[in-house]
């Protein structure tokens, strides 16, 4: 027998609560159950056409049923449906003419509300400036990660700085028998490189030249021709380095000071070991007084026992070295950290001649007996040549004079 009480309810409208012939009834989306005239108000799907209460607008402009609906994605700023939307940066989705509110990142290729214009015009979002870009060191302009200025601040040309390549026929000045020659790397701010290259070419006269460096973005490698270690002592501008200091030049971490020593300043192939030996035997101290550790200068396992075959002529294919083997006239004593400091530039100079000069008459009961390969055997012997004052006041405030 048919249960009286759910026909009952079945024929009860949910809104007015009239009771009306099951038949007459109507059911919206959500579930509802209207009489006729209470449907009468209700609208419809323009999808499904069936009766709902909640209507959602989509692109097209059609009001569809929450199951309709469904299958669409809301665009989050216009509250619109679509069947594709566009995540921007921020994880927003938004439809195809919200995008227009966007600017699209040169980089990543997705869109972001804020954008930041870099070096050429172009947007891209704050996720990808801070990960690949930073400001140019002359300007606000924003630059790539892999460059030090932008087009405007960059190295302007000069007459007075050469290709790398350049090498002119050397001129001596001093007196040997070893001469060293100074390779000095400096940075400079694009707005000063032109005044820094004339004030290094004034000062510098015939003692030496610049030179671009790939090290070097803005600025250049001071070199000088041949020099005795007492005629750098009074016969290089040392008020220079001072003055491109105040010029607003600078070193950091990427540049440094090589020191070329000629080969016919050594007296034998003996001489030459005892004195690439004594360098390698002490990184430690020498990495100190360098003020630096790089992968521009290495002391390699391989170079260190090679100095044998170095000392009788042979060649390494690296020149990355502590000491580069590679020039024909040469050796280039390349650890020291750049520096536009007087006495740091002079204590490379003085170690560097310094340390031939102490390795020239060491003797096997010398290294055997008094430890001539111990850095505390070096700086006592520096400690009565007044010549390398320079090099003993750097190892004083180095804290390695011992």
């Amino acid at each position: 027998m048919p249960d009286s009480t759910l026909t009952l309810l079945d024929s009860v409208c949910s809104q007015c609560e009239r009771t009306v012939t099951t038949s007459a009834m109507r059911t919206t989306v959500e579930g509802e159950r209207l009489c006729p005239r209470c449907a009468s108000d209700v609208l419809t799907c323009d999808e499904c056409y069936e009766l709902t209460r909640i209507l959602q607008r989509t692109g097209r402009d059609d009001l569809l049923c929450a199951h309709c609906v469904s299958g669409l994605t809301r665009c989050q700023d216009c509250d619109t449906y679509h069947s594709e939307v566009t995540t921007t940066v921020n994880g927003r989705q938004v439809c195809d003419c919200c995008t227009d509110l966007y600017d699209r990142c040169y980089e990543c290729d997705r869109l972001s509300l804020e954008t930041f214009n870099v070096q050429g015009g172009h947007p891209v979002c704050g996720a990808c400036r801070d990960e690949r870009y930073h400001e140019c060191r002359e300007c606000e302009t924003l630059i790539h990660d892999s460059e030090y200025y932008c087009a405007d601040c960059a190295d302007p040309e000069h007459d007075g700085i050469h290709y790398s390549d350049y090498k002119p026929a050397p001129r001596f000045h001093g007196a040997g028998p070893l001469f060293l020659g100074l390779e000095l790397e400096i940075k400079t701010p694009g707005h000063v490189l032109r005044r820094a290259a004339d004030t290094a070419l004034d000062h510098l006269g015939e003692l030496g030249y610049l030179k671009e460096d790939g090290s070097i973005m803005c600025g250049f490698e001071l070199v000088t021709h041949p020099m005795s270690l007492d005629y750098a002592r009074t016969g290089f501008p040392w008020t220079l380095l001072t003055r491109l200091r105040l010029l607003g030049c600078y070193t950091d971490t990427d540049v440094g000071i090589h020191v070329h020593l000629s080969r016919d300043g050594f007296d034998s192939p003996a001489h030459i070991y005892r004195w690439l030996k004594f360098v390698y035997r002490n990184e430690i101290p020498l990495t100190r007084l360098a003020r630096r550790r790089s992968s521009w200068a290495v002391f390699s396992p391989t170079a260190r026992s090679s100095v044998v075959h170095f000392a009788n002529g042979a060649r390494h294919s690296n020149r990355y070295e502590a000491i580069n083997v590679q020039p024909e006239d040469t050796f280039e004593l390349r650890i020291f950290a750049s520096s536009l400091k007087p006495q740091q530039v002079q204590a490379a100079l003085a170690f560097a001649a310094g340390s031939v000069e102490y390795t020239r008459t060491l003797t096997p009961a010398d290294i055997a007996r008094r430890r001539g390969w111990e850095w505390s055997a070096f700086t006592s012997w520096l400690r009565g040549r007044p010549q390398y004052s320079s090099l003993l006041a750097e190892l004083e405030d180095l804290a390695c004079a011992s």
